[in-house]
């Protein structure tokens, strides 16, 4: 006779006032004298697909890693991967030939789709399925939300677009099928309520805001039941969880009464951009974080700023807008501060990874068992070319990736090798993907020294 423990649903909710809290992974969901395989740590359930998009590509000099095995002596853009470089993998020599002609709004629409952009300003624009949405149609159904689709600049105030393409090319990283590009969400507020609301309409979700001061005081009660029932260790977990979601929730309401007096244009939901963009992006990147632990997405986009974004960086001394600095014509000044602005991007980055190494969860970490994709659809920007791209990866992919490496492919190789082995190692079993031409095998493989 085989006995087990009681064991909690791993879809609890917590429900209060216009609220709905998803749990993270307890050890009270994983019921004893059971095979791993089907229990909610399976590794199959504990595979998330990230990407995270860099703008405009980079100073590839001071990208690219000096060893083409080891990622031990770290570049001056990379040098902020140095707490989680045993997590991360440097790839070079990847390309997007179908981001040709070679203009910004391909260079965001081939970034996940590996297609080519059809050429219009209009209505009947085309392009293709991308990689995480394919990945969500899989992995997504068990989950909440199927996806979650993030950016850093609001639509209001994105400029213009590339002449001869239509502006959802720019704006949209996900696209659900070739005609229907996935808008993304830049108000931390909205997705704050996306992952712990309960939906309703804008007056509702604001009569609901209103009746209390935070989330998680509408579910005190039910956070008390909760935590009578749970062992020492799962109490501590949900203890952490709890206070990461009020930190997040005290820094949105920070920033919503910081723009009080001056009001962002949202005329349907409740706003709060931080002023700053160091602090606006960590943000995001929390969000990012507590959706995964709960388990109500498997699958993030986001996109640091759009293409042609003309975002000043003046907390790290760029008063300059970025999108003229990259035309920068070997100009050796407005190189550095094209760098300097990625090295700013990769540092976020890195702090997102570390503290998705610091939340436990199951037999290893959030790291170990997400993987992350964060680059750019344009290698130099000054020409415009879509060769060797600005790419890492980095997770553990459930155990079977090993990083701290340097991937130097000897001929330019599709960008949709990567998008398809990405595919592979989530779950997503497919024979091709875009223009692939093969998989990227040896990402995976265990390193030899």
């Amino acid at each position: 006779m085989i006995i087990t423990k009681k064991s909690l649903p791993r879809r609890t909710f917590l429900r209060g006032a216009g609220a709905a809290l998803a749990l993270p992974l307890l050890d009270a969901m994983i019921p004893s004298m059971t095979a791993v395989a089907q229990t909610p740590a399976s590794p199959s359930r504990l595979r998330r697909l990230g990407f995270v998009y860099m703008p405009m590509g980079c100073d590839i000099s001071r990208w690219t890693p000096t060893s083409d095995n080891l990622l031990d002596d770290l570049t001056p853009i990379l040098r902020p991967l140095a707490p989680v470089r045993e997590h991360v993998t440097a790839i070079t020599n990847l390309e997007l030939q179908n981001a040709y002609p070679g203009t910004h709004a391909t260079s965001n629409a081939s970034f996940l789709s590996a297609a080519k952009a059809k050429r219009t300003e209009s209505t009947d624009y085309y392009l293709g399925t991308t990689v995480d949405q394919i990945a969500a149609q899989q992995i997504g159904g068990e989950t909440q939300l199927p996806s979650l689709e993030m950016a850093m600049d609001l639509l209001s105030v994105v400029g213009q677009c590339d002449n001869g393409y239509a502006c959802v090319y720019q704006n949209n990283l996900s696209w659900s099928s070739p005609t229907t590009p996935l808008p993304a969400e830049a108000h931390p507020r909205i997705v704050f309520e996306t992952l712990f609301g309960e939906g309703g309409s804008a007056a509702e979700r604001t009569a609901a805001l209103r009746r209390r001061a935070s989330l998680l005081d509408s579910l005190s009660e039910e956070i008390a039941r909760l935590q009578k029932t749970l062992g020492p260790q799962d109490r501590r977990t949900v203890d952490h969880y709890l206070q990461s979601i009020r930190e997040v929730e005290r820094r949105i309401q920070k920033a919503e009464s910081d723009t009080k007096e001056n009001p962002l244009p949202d005329l349907d939901r409740p706003v709060g951009v931080p002023a700053a963009y160091a602090d606006h992006a960590r943000l995001m990147f929390d969000l990012q974080l507590l959706a995964l632990q709960g388990d109500i997405t498997r699958v993030i986009t986001f996109q640091l700023a759009r293409e042609t974004s003309n975002r000043t960086y003046s907390e790290i001394g760029i008063t300059e807008p970025h999108h003229p600095l990259t035309h920068h014509g070997n100009d050796p000044e407005k190189i550095a501060k094209v760098a300097k602005i990625n090295e700013f991007h990769v540092s976020l980055f890195a702090e997102f990874l570390a503290k998705l190494q610091a939340t436990p969860e199951a037999s290893g970490t959030l790291l170990d068992h997400s993987l992350y994709l964060y680059g750019s659809g344009m290698g130099n920007p000054n020409v415009h070319d879509h060769t060797n791209l600005p790419i890492l990866v980095a997770g553990g992919a459930a155990g079977n990736m090993r990083g701290g490496r340097h991937i130097r492919f000897d001929k330019p190789t599709p960008l949709a090798n990567l998008h398809l082995t990405l595919l592979n190692k989530v779950g997503v079993q497919r024979d091709s993907f875009g223009d692939s031409q093969g998989r990227m095998d040896e990402l995976f493989e265990p390193l030899d020294v």
